[in-house]
Order: structure tokens, then C-alpha cells, then sequence
């Protein structure tokens, strides 16, 4: 785990501006990222500049310093990430005649590039993001994993190319200027993360995962998707459960051991969910000591603890447990800095929780840690999710005349309370796609009275999964709505919001975050599983991942009622962030320009009063104002 960054001058052939000291400001910007060690280096030409920022994990020694050359000085690489799987593929390379120099994953991608080109990312198993200069055909190729797992931002100024781990890196180049992406507001509220390309910071952009970019000499900029879930193959129509069951034991255990790859010390963020106890038990099976885990809960409002589930599976599997206790001051005190971190307003509390379960794990010296992400998402674990489903079975009929949708709507809506439900049927009435993915905030309803001179054509983000759905159609035209909802959760609140949440607040603190359930084959293989096998015959939440953890974990465990991950946000914003909130509502220049003040202090009264629970909006304005004052002042 590491942080890259590079600077392309094309367009300065005569005088270009690559400097040793630009280079050592990036790398310096992104300390947290790798504290082990840095590098920089420059092409030939004095065009091209890369540098880095290392979190040793394999191979410690000086011989996995970056940036790494071939032997014969054509290609340069800088990476962040892991490759599972590097030494089979080393072991293919040296038969073939190349000679290591070190143990590291980096050589081999180095190597691995040379021979095959770009076709050898699709040999790799891991999480990445790589940028490789060509000495001889004077290009930059960058590329980002499958899943998403490693963020990769870019911008391209007159005659200039920039790329990093982190937005905040680029900034410090004096071309790349800090400027609002006022366009991007809008997805940002409803989707909790703008859609990949987009930032919320005006001319940078994110690399989508599973694509790369090439840009020539000349300024031509290539844009591949090498990788896509839609590429995972046909409905496996004839899988049983038991089948189902077996494989899934076999992929797990498979990608958690492919994972334990280190030569630090690494552990399990343990919850007390399904996701992160079938982490623990897998990982205690192929080892000889006890693992370490770590646990966050609230010292208030212990309903949001699961510190009893975690201590039972740490109990029956006879950890090195260790657990950290926060309450509303010492989270209050992170958020400005969370909010740098993040490079963009994340809308998930999570972040607050998974910040001091981060520095708990570095604090007593483990480095790697595996973590939960993605297994809801595959195995459609929310319960929202069987909630969607049976909503648009029953009630999605799209061939009522249009006209008398809108009637119903507009006849029912004013009994309607709930606005996500007001939402499904204006969506409906206006002949919309169902699902937009599980991140919805503000409702394009609340967007009207939100957003001073609304209009439909600036400030709905329906085009988004609109473009989704249509690319699903297209090439799987014949799939299952669960597999719509899996492929959208994969284009947007995973990937933006969920993995750069894993990303950012755990490389705050200087650790690595593996996810094992994000192993591109268990995606796949979740894709292609049928709804049946998927939820069984009363579409329970995760059938078939609990029938796979039965005579594993607990039965009890398994089977108890979900509680999921979360922050007591909703009683802070009550009490003790309520100050704040209302310091930087009073002082945003984002809500003066763009949003209504009085829209937005109803919300918070009806939050106060009781009437309505509107946490989840307050949050992410909260954290839109944290975000604004620290990159804007």
C-alpha cells in the first residue's frame, strides 16, 4: 500500500517544468499514504516526473523501493496496491529469462508489462493502481483494479498531465487550481458521491474502475475499460444451493488466504457481523497464532454497539482482541481532519468509527487488516434491498399509460410521508428507471426546494443510472432485477463511497485495508448467482452466504437480526453537533451561492422535533460545509 503521483509535461518539450523539489512537495503531501520510505524520479527528456510514497508490506528491503526501472530503462513504473498472486507469475517470467532483483509484487508487474503488454493486468489478482512511463514510446499509461479497490484521480491542464492517489496531491502542482465543481453538487447530494468521472473539484477527474488511460507524446489521450462485471458470463440457471454453498466456502477461504500475503503483522476489523466473524474464522484456520482483531463502539448510545457479537466470535476463535470506546467530543475533534482525508465530502458516518478502529490496529503495531466491504452488495445483504425487489415486482407495471401514472401520482402524493417512497412514484410517473442505487439522499423532490433556480436538466442525477440500466440492457438483456441492483451498487456506492471510504480513513492512519469479499472472482460468481439460490424462497437477506458460514460461525450468530456498521449521527446532530452544524451553515459560501438556507433549516427542525428522521441529509451537508472550509476556507 502506497500513494503515486506523477507529472507529464508533454506540451513543455523545450522547457519542461519537472522539478526534483515539485515532485518531493507531492510526495510529501501524501506522507500518510506510506511513512517506510520515498522516491522520486525523471525521464530522460526531464518530461516526465513520478514519485511515491511506500508502506512497506512485501518485501521491506531497499530492493522494493520506488519508482523501479527494467533493466534496460524502458519502462518506470509507480504502483499502489497488492498483486495476490505475484510469485505464480513470477515463477512464469523467470522461465522465460527474466531475472529478479528483489521479492517484490512491483518487479513483476514490471516484467509481466513487458511481455504482455496491457493483457497482463488481466493475469493479476488484487487491488491496484499503476502508472508506467515508456521511456522509448514517450507515453504514460495509467490503469485502476477491477473493483475499484485503489482510487486514481487526473487532471489535464494546457499541455499537461497530472495523476495521483489523492485529489489533494494535485493540487499541489501551481497549474492545478482549487476550484468548485459546481455541477457535481447536485450528484454529491443525492448520491452521496459524485459519479465517477466527476469530483466534486472543477477540471479533476477520477480514473472508473477497471479502466486505463494512455496519453501519447502529444497530448492524445486512449481510455479503455479493460474489465466489467458484465463480462462475468451467463445466469448460472442450473447452480443448487449445495453448490452454491461448497463453491462459496472455496472461493473465501481462497481469496482470505491469498490475502494474508505480508511480511507485517496483520489482523481482522472485527464488528461482529456476518462478513467480518467469516473473516476471522477463515483466517484463524490457516494459522498457528491468534489473531488480532479490533473493535470500535460508543461509550453513549449503546445501541449502536456491537462490541457482545464481536466479543463472543472473538471468544469461541480465541483472538488477540482489542477494542477502543469513542463518544461525541473525540470524533468532533476528527471530522475537519476526516474531511481532508477524504479529498471529497463522504457521506457515510462510517468514517468516524473506522477512523479509530484504524488507529487502534497501527497503534499496536499491525499494518494489514482485512475488512467486510462488498459482501452486502454481492449477496444482497440490506434489507432495503428485498424491500426494492418485492416493491418493483408487485407495483413496477411500466405499461400503465403515462398520463394516468401521473394522475395517481399527483393524487396520492400529498398522503405519501415518506419521501423515499414519494420518490419510487415520481419516478414511476414520470416513466424513470426504479432503482438508483443504495445511496440516495435527497430525493430529486427535496433537490426542487433545495436548489435556488431548480431545474430539472442541471440538478436530477437520473442520468446516471439511466446510463446504468441502459448499459445492463445492452449487453445482459436477459438478466434478473437483483443483478441490475448488484451492477448499479458496482458503478456507484461502492467503489465512490464505500471503498474510497476503506481507502482514505484507513491510510489516515497508515494502514492497509484488504477486502477478500471484493476478489474479482467471488464478484463474478455472485453476478451470475441466480435470486433464488441468492435469497432462497423467502427472499432472505444473504440466504446463501449464511447457509455457506452454517458449521463455521455460531448458529446464533448467523441468524440474528442484522445491525450493521454505523455512528449515532442522528442523536449527535441533535445535541453536541449541533453548534457546528449551525457555525458553518452560517458561514458556507456553497449555501449562500447555490442552496436555499431556509430549505435546509426546516430539515433540521424536523430532525430536531422529532418529526421527521432526517440525519442522513444533515450529514452530508455537514460534511459537504467540513469538506468546503478545509479545501476553501
Amino acid at each position: 500500500m502506497c500513494g503515486i503521483a506523477g507529472v507529464y509535461d508533454y506540451g513543455f518539450s523545450r522547457n519542461p517544468q519537472v522539478t526534483p523539489e515539485l515532485l518531493t512537495r507531492m510526495s510529501d503531501r501524501m506522507i500518510h499514504r506510506g511513512p517506510d520510505d520515498a522516491g522520486f524520479g525523471i525521464s530522460r527528456n526531464g518530461q516526465c516526473g513520478l514519485t511515491f510514497r511506500r508502506l512497506a508490506i512485501v518485501d521491506l528491503s531497499p530492493a522494493g523501493h520506488q519508482p523501479m526501472s527494467t533493466p534496460d530503462g524502458r519502462f518506470t513504473i509507480v504502483f499502489n496496491g497488492e498483486i495476490y498472486n505475484h510469485l505464480e507469475i513470477r515463477q512464469e517470467l523467470e522461465a522465460k529469462g527474466y531475472q529478479y532483483r528483489s521479492r517484490s509484487d512491483t518487479e513483476t508487474i514490471l516484467y509481466a508489462y513487458t511481455e504482455w503488454g496491457e493483457e497482463c493486468f488481466k493475469k493479476f489478482l488484487g487491488m491496484f493502481a499503476i502508472a508506467i512511463w515508456d521511456e522509448e514510446s514517450k507515453e504514460v499509461f495509467i490503469i485502476r483494479d477491477r473493483i475499484g479497490i485503489k482510487p486514481l484521480y487526473y487532471t489535464n491542464p494546457d499541455g499537461r498531465f497530472l495523476w495521483a492517489s489523492e485529489i489533494k496531491v494535485l493540487l499541489e502542482h501551481p497549474t492545478v487550481k482549487t476550484e468548485f465543481n459546481e455541477g457535481a453538487l447536485p450528484h454529491y447530494l443525492s448520491l452521496l458521491m459524485p459519479p465517477a468521472p466527476e469530483t466534486m473539484f472543477k477540471g479533476i477527474n477520477k480514473l472508473e474502475a477497471g479502466h486505463s488511460l494512455r496519453i501519447s507524446s502529444k497530448g492524445d489521450i486512449t481510455k479503455k475499460r479493460w474489465w466489467s462485471l458484465l463480462d462475468a458470463g451467463p445466469l448460472a440457471d442450473s447452480l443448487t444451493e449445495n453448490e452454491a454453498v461448497d463453491d462459496l466456502r472455496f472461493l473465501l477461504r481462497r481469496s482470505i488466504k491469498d490475502r494474508m500475503m505480508s511480511d507485517v503483522p496483520f489482523g481482522v476489523f472485527l464488528s461482529g457481523g456476518i462478513d467480518s466473524s467469516l473473516n476471522v474464522a477463515l483466517m484463524s484456520e490457516l494459522m498457528d497464532r491468534p489473531v488480532q482483531t479490533f473493535t470500535v463502539g460508543f461509550t453513549e448510545l449503546e445501541k449502536y454497539n456491537e462490541l457482545s457479537y464481536a466479543r463472543q466470535i472473538a471468544e469461541k476463535f480465541k483472538t488477540n482482541h482489542h477494542e477502543i470506546l469513542i463518544d461525541s467530543k473525540t470524533a468532533q475533534d476528527k471530522l475537519s481532519d476526516l474531511a481532508w482525508h477524504e479529498d471529497e465530502p463522504n457521506g457515510d458516518p462510517v468514517c468516524i468509527p473506522l477512523y479509530f478502529v484504524s488507529k487502534l490496529a497501527r497503534d499496536n503495531g499491525t499494518i494489514v487488516v482485512q475488512v467486510g466491504e462488498g459482501s452486502d452488495e454481492e449477496f444482497l445483504g440490506y434489507p432495503w434491498m428485498i424491500r426494492d425487489l418485492k416493491f418493483r415486482s408487485k407495483y413496477w407495471k411500466q405499461y400503465v399509460p403515462k398520463a394516468i401514472r401521473r394522475a395517481g401520482y399527483l393524487a396520492t402524493k400529498p398522503f405519501i410521508k415518506h419521501p423515499l417512497m414519494r420518490e419510487y412514484l415520481r419516478r414511476y410517473s414520470e416513466g424513470e428507471e426504479f432503482f438508483w442505487g443504495g445511496a440516495v439522499a435527497f430525493t430529486e423532490e427535496h433537490k426542487a426546494k433545495l436548489f435556488r433556480n431548480y431545474s430539472k436538466e442541471r440538478h436530477s442525477s437520473y442520468r446516471f443510472p439511466e446510463l446504468w440500466h441502459r448499459e445492463i440492457n445492452e449487453r445482459y438483456p436477459n438478466s434478473e432485477y437483483q443483478q441490475r441492483m448488484m451492477y448499479l451498487e458496482f458503478q456507484q456506492r461502492l467503489p465512490q463511497m464505500l471503498l474510497m471510504r476503506v481507502d482514505k480513513v484507513s491510510m489516515a492512519t497508515s494502514i492497509e485495508a484488504r477486502v477478500p469479499f471484493l476478489d474479482h472472482r467471488i464478484v463474478e460468481y455472485a453476478f451470475r448467482m441466480p435470486m433464488h439460490i441468492k435469497l432462497g424462497k423467502k427472499m432472505e437477506p444473504k440466504y446463501i452466504l449464511k447457509k455457506a458460514s452454517e458449521g463455521i460461525l455460531p448458529y446464533e450468530h448467523i441468524y440474528r437480526k442484522k445491525q450493521g456498521f454505523a455512528a449515532p449521527v442522528a442523536e449527535w446532530l441533535k445535541k453536541d453537533l449541533k453548534p457546528m452544524f449551525d457555525e458553518y451553515l452560517a458561514s458556507s459560501r456553497i449555501v449562500r451561492d447555490y442552496l436555499d438556507l431556509n430549505s435546509i433549516k426546516a430539515l433540521q427542525e424536523e430532525h430536531l422535533s422529532g418529526i421527521r428522521k432526517n440525519a442522513d441529509l444533515l450529514w452530508s451537508l455537514l460534511n459537504l460545509m467540513l469538506w468546503e472550509r478545509r479545501y476553501f476556507g
